[in-house]
Parts: C-alpha cells; structure tokens; sequence
C-alpha cells in the first residue's frame, strides 16, 4: 500500500500486534502472508511469481477485485477483505445523509446562502427521518444502514435478489422488488455492488418511477446511476440527491450536478478516513492472526462469490 495508507492502517501499536505472532519483511520472496492496502500495484501473475511461499492475503480496504487476478484463488491463496470494517463509516454517514436530506437540509442550506425565500414545508417528509426508506442492496453497508434505521420509526424496504423474504424480515424491513421499492420510498439508498449487470441500476427509467420530492443516496459506486438521467431529474427539482460516488468521478469542473441547490456532490469520504482507517489495519491483523491459529476468517473473499460482490 502507499506509505501514507500504511502509516494511518498500521501505525506502531497494530503493527507491534502484528510482529508478535509473525515477522515483518518487506520481501514477498520471504513471505507466507501479506497485508495489502490502498495504492497497492496488482497482485497478478507476476506478482505472484516472486511470492512462491505466500499462502494467505489481507486486504486493509475493502473491494479486492481491482487489486488481486483470478491468479490468486487458482494457486489456493486465502483472502480476506475489510469491507465489513469499513462498512461502519459509509453506514454512518449514509445514515446521517437520510436524516438530513428528509428535512431537505441541502436544499434549504442551498436557497439560505443565496438569500432566496425559505419555503419550509418544501419536505414531505414527517417524523424524525421519513416515512419509508428504500436500501437497494443487503451488502455489509446496507444491513448496517438498516440496523441503524431500526428504531427510527420509519418503513424501511429492501430489494437484493439473494435476499430471501424471512431474511429481510429479520433485518426489520420489507422485501420488494426494485421498481416497487422505488415507487413507494421517500429515500432511496445505494448498496449493491458494481457489477456489469448493475451498470445504470438506477437509469431514466427507475428515476420515472421515484416519487416527486425523493431523494436518492449513492455511496456504493458511482456507475450504478446514470448520471445524465439524474442531473435532468435533479435539474427539473422532482428529485434530490446526495452522491459520494459519481460517474465519471470526479464530476468535471462545471458540471451542473455540482451546481444544483438540490444536490449534494462529496468526494468519496463516506468510507474509512483519517484515524478510521486504523481500522481496517486492526481488522487485517486480526485476520492474520485468525489464519496463523488455524480460525475461522471473519472477511474470506471466495472465488465463488466474485461474481456478486463489489
């Protein structure tokens, strides 16, 4: 990883976690494990040439598709990612999000600064947040999300075809397919994967069918919206968004997503930052140490499951 990553995922006391039941090297032709992080170069074939011994990997953030090749899983090398670590701080500030934008926070925040008139029954929203929120997604983000929501007096639904009706119902929620789920929610939240079927889930079609006045949440990954449906959808006032991810990313000087007093544009900062990224060094040291006593790994990535996950 780069060096300013690992000094906020490993700094001295996780790191003397780590040398106390193995030793540290820099040399991957030495190494049985490796920890790995952002910034990190691909862990490919040739990589893999000049790690002949290396038997387990440990990744310090969370999607490892871009950062270890098929190579990986085909030689039995175990690996483990962090999402689950860093799934806390997107939940938290996802959750902050739907508390705000029910009360049109950005929107009323936006018309303050320009000295426009304040209309404050603008939000439809009642309650302490809104009245049915929408998760599209039963990832490690979206249950957290859904948890947090559990005791917030609001409606809470869910679309994610591997979740199973009961399963939903255990979360506290509703499970709907997806058009229905955006028919019917005040707040929509994006926590799906990025995957080729899901390239533009959210396209002019599914905008059609949201509510006049919702608001949609995307702090998965920016190709899940079709960013030119949603700027007209944003720019005519019928929808409001808060975006953490976008495509292209980042949005062009210029843009109008970054103009629109209804819109919020933040750049990627939902996810681990600053002393929260010790985190998901803590939880990868952890997970070393699970692998060297021979215990189950709370993060393993199979190869199975590539196909649907982030």
């Amino acid at each position: 990883m780069r060096a300013d990553v690992a000094a906020l995922a490993l700094p001295e006391d996780v790191r003397a976690t780590l040398a106390a039941f193995c030793d540290l090297t820099d040399s991957m032709a030495e190494a049985d494990l490796m920890i790995t992080g952002w910034g990190c170069p691909p862990v490919d074939a040739a990589a893999l040439a000049g790690a002949p011994r290396l038997r387990a990997a440990f990744h310090a953030a969370g999607s490892v598709k871009q950062v270890y090749a098929p190579e990986v899983w085909e030689r039995g090398i175990v690996v483990s990612s962090a999402a689950s670590a860093n799934a806390g701080p997107v939940a938290d500030y996802t959750v902050s999000a739907i508390r705000l934008a029910a009360k049109r926070a950005f929107r009323l925040a936006a018309d303050y600064r320009a000295g426009r008139p304040q209309d404050l029954t603008v939000s439809p929203c009642t309650g302490r947040a809104t009245r049915t929120v929408g998760v599209v997604g039963a990832s490690h983000i979206g249950r957290l999300v859904l948890e947090r929501l559990a005791d917030a007096g609001v409606r809470l639904v869910v679309s994610d075809p591997y979740l199973a009706k009961e399963d939903a119902a255990g979360l506290g929620a509703e499970l709907l397919p997806l058009d229905d789920l955006l028919a019917q929610s005040d707040v929509v939240t994006l926590h799906a994967p990025m995957l080729p079927e899901t390239r533009h889930l959210i396209d002019a079609r599914a905008l059609e069918l949201m509510r006049d006045g919702a608001v949609l949440i995307n702090t998965a990954r920016g190709g899940l919206v079709d960013t030119e449906a949603l700027t007209a959808h944003c720019a005519r006032g019928r929808v409001d968004a808060v975006l953490d991810v976008t495509a292209p990313e980042p949005l062009p000087p210029g843009h109008p997503l970054l103009a629109l007093p209804n819109v919020l544009v933040t750049p990627h900062i939902a996810g681990a930052m600053g002393t929260e990224v010790r985190l998901l060094g803590a939880f990868a040291v952890e997970e070393a140490r699970r692998f060297v006593a021979g215990e189950e790994l709370r993060g393993e990535v199979r190869a199975a499951d590539l196909h649907r996950i982030a």
